[in-house]
């Protein structure tokens, strides 16, 4: 079976996650293909950890990669914010999150999430949900699909393009992503089109969030991961772009503050990939890496 996600700042994340006791249980939040648990198990023997993944075919990847550590790993398929809002597990030594969507979606899944290919519109982590990129496209009402564009895209032209997105599907539903993409790319200012980032690129990421609601679970999760550890336990989060780092930040500020603190920041500023790894792995460069140990 092949392999496509690079786990991102692995070096960084073993040095700072480091088991204190015997038998430690760890927490991978976005478990993916496997790369970071794998990493972590074959470092410390007695480690058991739970993966967690809401894309059920991601983590038949995983499943199989991890298969030679037997009941080390245990996977569960639910989304991070709903697995650690109602945890009744017992004290974790460790917890990480990798916000950033798996190479996987964009490379292998065949729903929509790369404005390079043509596929269907749906960028569905969990299939089984009823809301898609399908819908979001050809069913949101012209402002509001402004608005989605604007908030989790922060595309400067998102009423452009949703006028654009609008005037088309009046015609007939948009069906692919290509089919997106073009409309994008030609409702955009000409010089826009030769940008550093594709046009496309802010438009894709923001219906993508919209669709499987990926910053409304942040803060709880993490609350209730905090709540999770054990004295001395830690959570690292790996975060990939303003959106997702800034409620990150204001949440660990928050749990260190005021007059009793709940966790010590370890990184007093965010992490991020060596040259090495930024020139090896692209999409590891705008990459953050915040880690907080619980009092």
């Amino acid at each position: 079976m092949e392999y496509v996600h690079y786990p991102v700042m692995h070096a960084e994340v073993l040095s700072f996650l480091v088991p204190k006791r015997e038998n430690a249980e760890m927490v991978d939040a976005t478990t993916g293909e496997g790369g970071h648990t794998k990493l972590f198990l074959e470092a410390y023997p007695a480690l058991h950890v739970t993966g967690l993944d809401r894309d059920s075919q991601i983590q038949k990847k995983a499943i199989e990669r991890l298969r030679p550590f037997g009941d080390r790993f245990t996977p569960v398929n639910t989304w991070f914010d709903d697995f650690f809002t109602s945890y009744a597990g017992p004290p974790l030594d460790l917890v990480l999150f990798d916000l950033g969507i798996s190479s996987y979606h964009f490379e292998e899944s065949e729903r929509g999430f790369s404005f390079l290919k043509d596929e269907r519109l749906d960028m569905r982590l969990d299939t089984t949900a009823r809301r898609s990129a399908f819908d979001v496209v050809n069913r949101y009402p012209e402002e509001q699909l402004a608005d989605v564009i604007w908030k989790y895209g922060e595309e400067r032209y998102s009423r452009r393009i949703a006028k654009a997105i609008v005037q088309t599907r009046r015609r007939g539903d948009i069906q692919s992503s290509s089919e997106l993409a073009k409309i994008i790319y030609a409702a955009v200012p000409p010089a826009y089109r030769y940008g550093r980032i594709h046009p496309a690129t802010r438009t894709f990421q923001a219906v993508r969030i919209e669709v499987n609601g990926e910053l409304d679970r942040i803060t709880p999760a993490l609350r209730g991961a905090v709540d999770a550890l054990q004295s001395g336990g830690r959570l690292a989060v790996i975060s990939f772009h303003s959106l997702e780092d800034r409620p990150v930040k204001w949440l660990f500020r928050e749990l260190a503050g005021g007059d009793a603190p709940v966790v010590r920041i370890l990184t007093k500023k965010p992490v991020e990939p060596g040259e090495d790894e930024a020139r090896e792995n692209a999409p590891s460069r705008s990459a953050k890496l915040r880690v907080v140990e619980k009092l």
